[in-house]
């Protein structure tokens, strides 16, 4: 049977695509080599540098962001070197067995899933590393399975003190476009992202931000790469135009998605995203259920995860929650599988619309008869005043 409304997908990416954008997708597909293209691919390049800040070459492929970590990896890296990486999440370890499986010696930093990245056991482990053979640190900014976030600065700030040369890789698929992100000023080499989440863009497109050290690590890089090599894209991209055949409606998209947040601002967007993880946040705390990330201050604006009371399924009350109320929430990943839901307020989102997605989580919790405290809708909207 047809369900009347619009369907709420809130799920931490990917996430709803703006009528603007979906329009300007819906384009007619042009030359990739003809001349109308190069004035799209580099509005489309030139752009991306703005929502990464950076001066540094940005490189874009019809991929997703797993098709970025590996660019990251293979594009400066060599077989058997070792990488560094910490235990933030689900995506932090995928991105640790992609490493493993490109023949990369990749060492964790544990972690217990309730916050961002800790930069004194960075700086110690690398203090530790006296031959340097560590050759890169790799960080998610966003940890989209937990809701945390990690303090990428200050990650740098740790590597500076350990006086190491290591690359600095950070994974920020998640989160550009809707926390404050910077390239250039923090010091990262290699920046990981992707189309589905604060750019508001369907899957597809994925994203490299790369330094000058980045670069010419390229040059001296032995993995094997051949479609991710950036050292075939540079030319062609001087000129608006790409090795290979591009993702070019959704690049069409891309370019709508950077015009529409420059039109917010970037600080708007990100105060937005920010009050609306304050307001989701308090929900869930009246509630009186447990938001995941435990580090005071690392707290997401893009995801809220919300743990369940010991003996309820939260597969099953996301199940029952779609079923009545056609509202999707992500589920929990391998560690908090079934123990864990996750809500989404990314994108192209508003007030209105998170007091809309709360409620429906709070009439899901009592039909699901998970035990809680009603009201939190209410606490959410006293926050938004």
């Amino acid at each position: 049977m047809r369900k009347a409304g619009r369907h709420f997908l809130q799920i931490p990416g990917p996430s709803a695509v703006p009528d603007r954008i979906l329009s300007a997708i819906s384009q007619q597909t042009i030359d990739h080599r003809g001349p109308d293209f190069a004035k799209v691919g580099l509005r489309a390049l030139d752009g991306l540098k703005s929502i990464f800040k950076t001066q540094e070459h940005v490189f874009i492929y019809p991929a997703s962001g797993t098709g970025a970590w590996e660019a990251a990896l293979v594009n400066t890296l060599s077989p058997g070197d070792r990488v560094l990486m910490f235990e933030t999440g689900h995506f932090a370890t995928l991105w640790k067995k992609l490493a493993e499986k490109l023949g990369l010696w990749a060492e964790f930093i544990e972690g217990d899933w309730r916050g961002g990245a800790d930069p004194d056991q960075i700086e110690a482990y690398l203090t530790e590393d006296k031959a340097h053979e560590i050759k890169a640190v790799c960080v998610v900014h966003n940890e989209t399975s937990t809701g945390s976030v990690s303090p990428i600065a200050a990650v740098r700030q740790a590597i500076d003190n350990a006086n190491h040369p290591a690359l600095f890789m950070v994974d920020t698929i998640s989160g550009l476009a809707s926390l404050d992100y910077q390239h250039d000023e923090w010091g990262v080499d290699v920046t990981v992202s992707g189309s589905q989440k604060g750019l508001m863009l369907p899957p597809g497109l994925s994203f490299n931000a790369a330094s000058a050290k980045a670069m010419a690590a390229n040059k001296s890089a032995k993995l094997q790469r051949s479609y991710w090599d950036w050292a075939e894209m540079v030319g062609p991209n001087k000129t608006g135009y790409f090795p290979y055949t591009p993702g070019t409606n959704l690049l069409y998209g891309l370019n709508e998605a950077i015009d529409m947040l420059h039109e917010e601002g970037l600080e708007n967007v990100f105060s937005r995203h920010a009050r609306h993880g304050s307001a989701a946040r308090a929900a869930v705390r009246h509630w009186g259920l447990e938001v995941l990330c435990f580090a005071q201050g690392q707290e997401s604006g893009v995801l809220t995860a919300v743990r369940l009371p010991e003996g309820h399924s939260a597969d099953a009350f996301r199940a029952s929650t779609l079923e009545h109320y056609d509202i999707s929430l992500g589920n929990g990943l391998s560690k908090v599988a079934d123990k864990v839901f996750r809500i989404g307020h990314l994108g192209d989102f508003n007030d209105l619309m998170l007091v809309g997605t709360l409620a429906g989580v709070e009439m899901g919790l009592k039909k699901a008869n998970v035990p809680h405290a009603e009201g939190g809708v209410q606490a959410a909207m006293r926050l938004l005043a």
